[in-house]
């Protein structure tokens, strides 16, 4: 575009000259009329190489070209634009699909987190996680500083990566609202699983019931954020809704397929906790 520019500036400049130096040889040819005396061996005038009239045909062919140029970029400018409108409409459907299975995903993974903390009557190493030890000045994660296994269904077994934090770990076992007393053998910790209490055995599961109607709470939130994005898009200016009515309940409906599926799971994992609570 800039090359074409610069050719028809040249070809203005020339032709400019060219004219210029016409109207003197016209002036000129009209006096020699006047006079009754016509020089029939006139010759155009020569300017850079190029004569008044190659120059005007000159200036007219790149003038033409470079309009042609710009007109071809600016409609291949609109068509890349169109085409972006369209991804635009194709990548909305799948960023909010995106979404909403990463927000869903992280809300069942956070109640799977809290469930696993949870004490019941059979062992799970899960449910030592949360619980933090204090080493040298720092707290860290049990799980980080120890490999929790599964001895049976009664035990577990705590073997530390740094056998000096094992006095460390065993008091925090102790302090911890578990109430677990766990046994030391100098290389490792026994922890015994003590059977739940009536009393202990409801409290924990009213724990899980409020965890359940949280979850669903976040899924539920997470599920009307992405229908406001959604509306926001279908309404989005005056030119008219970047995608259509049907393309909006299609989503719509997608999305309410994925939180019922995710309600349905986060329930379930419920139900699995307490039965494994009144079962131990």
């Amino acid at each position: 575009m800039a090359i074409s520019i610069r050719r028809a500036l040249l070809s203005s400049r020339i032709l400019s000259r060219a004219l210029g130096i016409a109207s003197v040889r016209s002036a000129q040819t009209f006096s020699y009329l006047n006079s009754s005396y016509i020089d029939n061996s006139y010759e155009s005038v020569v300017v850079d190489g190029f004569s008044s009239l190659q120059a005007t045909e000159l200036y007219q062919f790149t003038s033409t070209r470079g309009f042609a140029k710009a007109r071809k970029h600016q409609i291949k400018e609109e068509d890349d634009a169109e085409e972006e409108d369209d991804d635009e409409d194709v990548d909305l459907g799948v960023s909010v699909k995106a979404n909403a299975l990463s927000q869903m995903n992280a809300a069942v993974d956070a109640l799977s987190r809290e469930l696993a903390k949870l004490r019941t009557g059979r062992a799970s190493a899960g449910m030592l996680d949360h619980i933090m030890v204090e080493h040298y000045g720092v707290k860290t994660p049990l799980n980080r500083m120890a490999v929790v296994s599964v001895l049976d269904p009664k035990t577990l077994s705590v073997a530390p990566f740094d056998s000096t934090a094992l006095k460390e770990m065993e008091k925090a076992i102790m302090s911890s609202p578990l109430g677990l007393n766990p046994n030391s053998d100098s290389q490792r910790l026994i922890v015994p699983i003590p059977p739940l209490t009536k009393e202990h055995m409801q409290a924990v599961c009213k724990v899980v019931v409020k965890s359940s109607e949280d979850v669903k709470k976040s899924i539920r939130r997470a599920r009307q954020k992405l229908l406001i994005v959604i509306d926001k898009d279908a309404s989005k200016d005056k030119a008219g809704p970047s995608i259509s009515e049907d393309d909006v309940k299609r989503l719509e409906k997608e999305i309410d397929d994925l939180t019922k599926k995710f309600i349905k799971s986060a329930e379930d994992m419920c139900k699995a906790k307490e039965k494994e609570i009144r079962g131990g």
